[in-house]
């Protein structure tokens, strides 16, 4: 997951990089005579990492115009806090600044996606970005025996 602007810059540069390797690499096989479906096995793995590198920057984007996803469980949860800290224009130095914390435990915890945090840890990262949530419990996937 992109975290940072800066990150967000390098990644869409790679983007165009890999899109120019890749063209090269497949005229390159071209050239040796390989066919089409040797070709193709030959590039896939590049654009296999292309693509997810592609889908991290498409997601940052969204988040940065504010097009959350509903955190479905609570796994989510962390990527959700990462994501509006992005969303807000709150970088981990000022996020630490509000906790009192380390910049390099805001590093740590959004490398975990806030993995093993306490409620009470979530709530005050919560707090310092000003965020709201709300908790609805959907029983419709409950079965209850008689």
């Amino acid at each position: 997951m992109i975290k940072t602007e800066q990150a967000y810059k390098e990644a869409v540069e790679k983007l165009k990089q890999d899109k120019l390797f890749i063209k090269e690499q497949t005229k390159k096989l071209e050239e040796m005579g390989l066919d089409p479906e040797h070709i193709e096995l030959a590039i896939q793995p590049y654009i296999s990492f292309h693509e997810q590198l592609k889908e991290e920057v498409e997601y940052y984007e969204q988040i940065k115009r504010g097009e959350f996803t509903p955190v479905i469980n609570l796994k989510m949860l962390g990527k959700t806090l990462i994501a509006y800290r992005i969303y807000i224009g709150m970088t981990q130095q000022e996020l630490a600044a509000k906790l009192g914390v380390s910049p390099s435990q805001i590093s740590r915890d959004e490398r975990n996606e806030y993995y093993g945090a306490t409620i009470e840890r979530i709530q005050s990262v919560m707090e310092a970005m000003n965020m709201t949530s709300v908790t609805k419990i959907d029983p419709s996937d409950v079965i209850v025996s008689a």
